[in-house]
């Protein structure tokens, strides 16, 4: 199948494995990491890192939280993109990235569904099908990590997603949700984060021609073939016609692309292949250099030293430096930012909606926090707010009514978006940022995250 332009884009600690995968463990004091493999069923290995963070504050009123980053695509790699190109301690020039997620909790990035990235398949019908089988995997994953280890199962998790991999997180925060009760699985589930997440494919695409036109990137004649086509895939996901939704919606994303001089679909600003992922996401380090270098030297070790960095490019990284830092990477496997086998075993879930499960996830008392940037186009916010109407969670009514706070970063006073929340559901409208809000607004998604965790403040 081709890949479309617009595959969705779409975390680790020191323990001991009983099923004979390996792992690898950098100090044990704060800004210490690990990672290894977990056979999460069999001759299916999935991959993850851990980044106990120099921050860390240990506060038994307020436990220090750990964020479990999971990427998009399906097929996308959280332990490439997520770490290296949006929240993690070392841009893709291996530089410290000041807007870290490390300043308000640990990360753990994994590269799921197997097959993203570093994860593997040792037979190619062990891919997942569907958002529940990868929901499964992550569920054994998250048990082999934290069911004999007191210091991560004694912190509140939180599971964060982004785009494709929302569908996923929604399915995991029940599957945990329900280990935990049953006492198959030690750990304190503090929440669930959508960030801009494929959550209702039906209300995204039918956004798209609206807000397309309203900017300007299409005419009347282009929302007219763009609503059409919109309509089609309704009526296609209305009779559980999946596998032929997703083809609709090539034809859509490839008729939008025509027809508005290639519109980039993560934001509407910009044309397609100037996305900000694509540039350096690591902020200006001026006077604080020095402090920041020397909070993350344990993860740096010696890969600044190494000369094998092309430019920042990512597949260059993750295929040369990175691989040769991890020591356990098989020599065959070629990292991949998405992997195209991935998603095409995952085709006909791919335009299943998951809003039932956020309804559930509410219904459980799970809090649940969707944020959204301001010029993204593939899960809009218009699409966003949509499906969010639809819920028929009993608070709703109070949420739509309440009145949103603006936010701000620091001593500047210009807005930067807004927040509201309602008992368990929270929703932040950040300004100024497309599809990856960590990359185009660091200050206030940082801001953000550690309103969400609740971190202790550093003493």
């Amino acid at each position: 199948m081709k890949r479309s332009v617009a595959h969705l884009v779409i975390m680790c600690f020191i323990v001991s494995f009983t099923n004979g995968e390996t792992k690898t463990v950098r100090s044990n004091s704060d800004g210490s990491e690990a990672w290894g493999y977990a056979e999460v069923r069999p001759k299916a290995h999935m991959f993850w890192w851990h980044y106990k963070s120099p921050y860390r504050v240990e506060d038994p009123s307020k436990p220090w939280p750990i964020i479990l980053w999971l990427q998009g695509g399906p097929g996308a790699s959280g332990v490439g993109i997520g770490n290296f190109q949006e929240v993690g301690p070392l841009d893709t020039f291996l530089k410290p990235r000041n807007s870290t997620w490390l300043k308000k909790a640990d990360l753990l990035f994994v590269d799921s569904p197997v097959g993203s990235g570093y994860s593997f398949v040792e037979e190619k019908n062990l891919y997942v099908k569907s958002d529940e089988e990868a929901a499964k995997d992550l569920t054994t994953l998250l048990q082999q990590l934290f069911d004999k280890n007191k210091s991560l199962n004694q912190s509140p998790l939180f599971i964060v997603a982004e785009s494709y991999g929302g569908k996923i997180a929604v399915k995991l925060g029940l599957s945990v949700f329900d280990s935990v009760q049953s006492g198959k699985l030690k750990l304190h589930l503090g929440g669930v984060i959508l960030g801009d997440s494929w959550i209702s494919p039906e209300d995204f695409v039918l956004s798209w021609g609206p807000l397309l036109n309203y900017v300007s990137r299409l005419d009347y004649k282009g929302l007219d073939l763009s609503n059409s086509l919109a309509e089609k895939i309704k009526k296609q996901i209305k009779n559980g016609k999946f596998m032929e939704a997703t083809e609709t919606w090539m034809e859509l994303e490839s008729m939008i692309s025509s027809n508005s001089n290639s519109v980039d679909f993560y934001n509407f600003l910009l044309d397609s292949g100037m996305d900000p992922l694509s540039l350096t996401t690591s902020e200006e380090i001026s006077r604080k250099e020095n402090r920041i270098l020397k909070k993350y030297s344990r993860y740096l070790n010696d890969l600044t030293s190494l000369s094998d960095v092309d430019e920042g490019d990512l597949d260059t990284l993750m295929n040369g430096v990175i691989k040769k830092k991890l020591k356990i990477i098989p020599k065959d496997l070629v990292w991949g930012n998405n992997s195209s086998d991935v998603f095409t075993a995952m085709e006909a879930d791919f335009m299943r909606p998951t809003t039932e499960d956020v309804d559930e996830l509410l219904a459980k008392g799970i809090d649940v926090t969707i944020y959204n940037g301001q010029l993204d186009v593939i899960c809009s916010t218009s699409g966003t707010e949509a499906w969010v109407h639809k819920l028929k969670w009993e608070g709703l009514k109070e949420f739509k009514n309440m009145k949103r706070e603006a936010l701000y970063c620091g001593n500047d006073r210009a807005t930067r978006g807004f927040t509201k929340s309602y008992k368990n559901l929270h929703f932040y409208w950040i300004l100024g940022a497309g599809h990856f809000v960590p990359v185009d607004e660091p200050c206030v998604a940082l801001k953000m995250v550690g309103e969400i965790t609740k971190s202790p403040p550093k003493l």
